[in-house]
């Protein structure tokens, strides 16, 4: 299985094709949705199931973004907080947010029942641990928050993990699985109920036209009543692109020695925090530990994000070797909680689902349930909570100002401060930059044996200038997360194109 980077997760020796026949076998569908992650494939399994013909358009193969790359931790206690939401949503909206983490992780596992699906999935108790007093506090304010809303989560003298705390709190109910084990076996069961799959085929845009969808795809256009973009953040340029900021995560899975392997999911509060669990791969026990999130394209050495996350790990684990290190993507919403719904500027019946953090193994698959129960025109207690067009300026002014400042920051300055270079000597061997050459901007990659990878620096989505990403070997946008290889190829959107090749 391929993923949007050039390091090996952990998940990907689970390698199988599920292009299923032509988007032409059919002219039109009741729904096409764009992207094979949790969130496409659990809403167009769920919507096949009802009875509609649906289409699955993924532009690589199924698990190629952040599902194949996530640490697959299915926690009900969110990145934001019930604390934080209680202020900015008021108490009852926490409350019905604690709801979504309960129905999607029954989702799963009704999923798990139905199709017989082998995923690795357990119960798990999850430990929240604060490692200094201002951790302290903030683990008091999530605490007394938690009960406000009615989640089980309850102070404990020890934690299983060999790291050095100052409190914790123990929080029953929370699970793991094997996340592409799970998404394949929905692909399948999508496939027998009658639902097509067509892989390596990028969905280019759309046009909405008086009573259908017309659908432009790299393999033809076909027509749809309804269109679901699952792509971590929808294509072209829209309102949602300023109220989301791309962020990356980092991730190793390390072979300890013994056997000494914590048996639950590990959360400290340090910012960016750290989290940790114990996966078995080839009949091995290995522990996945995450952090060092940043901003995309706003870290000048990603192989540093690494090196920091395994040197902490050290620090308190017995570590054997690193046998598997990544990093993959999430989008920060600006005031905290999702966008899941009609797509803002379409006229009713564009979908997306975007903004979920570090949840995306829940929040993509409580969208099924949001999106499917509004195509389906049933009601969905969910359905204001996340809509894509609410306006929360007291909740989320603040980090809109911030990341769209930051935009258009990193607009202006890169489109300024380009490093000169006089002749392409002066590229050391492995190394990449955007620089000047003959008035122009380029981005340029130099293999170690010498061959020079030439292209246009500006992404084509909003024009910002790319940045080298030397952990993944990719040219990443700090605007709005769209990802490159070194041959220009588009790994992540929102661009729907390439950089451009320049044949010197």
């Amino acid at each position: 299985m391929n993923r949007d980077g050039a390091r090996k997760s952990i998940w990907q020796e689970e390698i199988k094709s599920f292009s299923s026949g032509s988007a032409f076998e059919k002219k039109q569908y009741d729904v096409a949705v764009v992207g094979g992650g949790i969130t496409g494939m659990s809403t167009a399994i769920r919507l096949q199931k009802e009875g509609k013909k649906c289409i699955l358009l993924e532009a690589s193969n199924i698990g190629f973004g952040t599902t194949g790359g996530t640490t697959a931790h299915l926690n009900n206690f969110f990145d934001t907080t019930y604390d934080q939401a209680i202020k900015d949503f008021g108490l009852q909206n926490a409350k019905l947010l604690k709801y979504v983490g309960i129905e999607a992780q029954n989702i799963i596992k009704n999923n798990i029942r139905e199709f017989n699906i082998d995923c690795d999935f357990e119960n798990k108790t999850g430990y929240l641990f604060a490692l200094d007093e201002k951790q302290e506090k903030q683990l008091d304010d999530i605490m007394k928050g938690a009960s406000q809303v009615g989640l089980p989560m309850t102070y404990t003298e020890t934690i299983p993990f060999p790291i050095p705390f100052k409190k914790a709190v123990v929080i029953p109910g929370q699970a793991q699985f094997h996340p592409i084990k799970y998404i394949k076996a929905l692909a399948e069961a999508f496939i027998k109920l009658g639902g097509i799959i067509v892989e390596d085929c990028l969905c280019e845009g759309h046009e909405e036209q008086d009573n259908v969808i017309v659908i432009k795809s790299s393999k033809g256009n076909f027509r749809a009543q309804n269109l679901i973009y699952a792509t971590h953040i929808p294509p072209g340029l829209n309102s949602l692109h300023f109220m989301n900021a791309p962020y990356r995560s980092y991730a190793i899975a390390f072979k300890l020695n013994g056997n000494n392997y914590p048996t639950d999911l590990g959360y400290d509060l340090i910012d960016p925090y750290h989290y940790y669990r114990t996966q078995e791969i080839n009949g091995e026990n290995l522990l996945i530990a995450g952090g060092e999130d940043h901003k995309t394209g706003h870290t000048e050495d990603t192989g540093e994000c690494f090196s920091r996350l395994e040197n902490y790990v050290r620090q308190y684990f017995d570590v054997d070797t690193a046998v598997y290190s990544w990093s993959s993507q999430y989008y920060e919403p600006a005031d905290g909680l999702p966008y899941i719904g009609v797509l803002p500027g379409s006229k009713g019946n564009v979908y997306t689902a975007t903004g979920f953090r570090g949840n995306g193994m829940l929040f993509g698959t409580i969208t099924s349930q949001i999106l499917g129960d509004l195509i389906l025109a049933k009601e969905n207690k969910y359905t204001d909570l996340f809509d894509p067009g609410r306006i929360k300026l007291i909740a989320g002014f603040p980090n809109f100002v911030k990341e769209t400042a930051t935009v258009v920051f990193d607009f202006v300055k890169d489109k300024l401060f380009v490093d000169k270079i006089n002749s392409l000597a002066e590229l050391k061997a492995g190394e990449a930059k955007v620089v000047k050459y003959e008035g122009e901007s380029f981005a340029v990659y130099k293999e170690s044996n010498g061959k020079n990878h030439f292209l246009r620096s500006t992404c084509p989505h909003a024009k910002c200038e790319v940045r080298w990403n030397s952990a993944e070997i990719s040219w990443d946008c700090p605007c709005h997360g769209s990802r490159f290889n070194v041959n220009g190829k588009m790994l992540t959107g929102p661009s729907v194109k390439n950089l451009q090749i320049i044949d010197l």
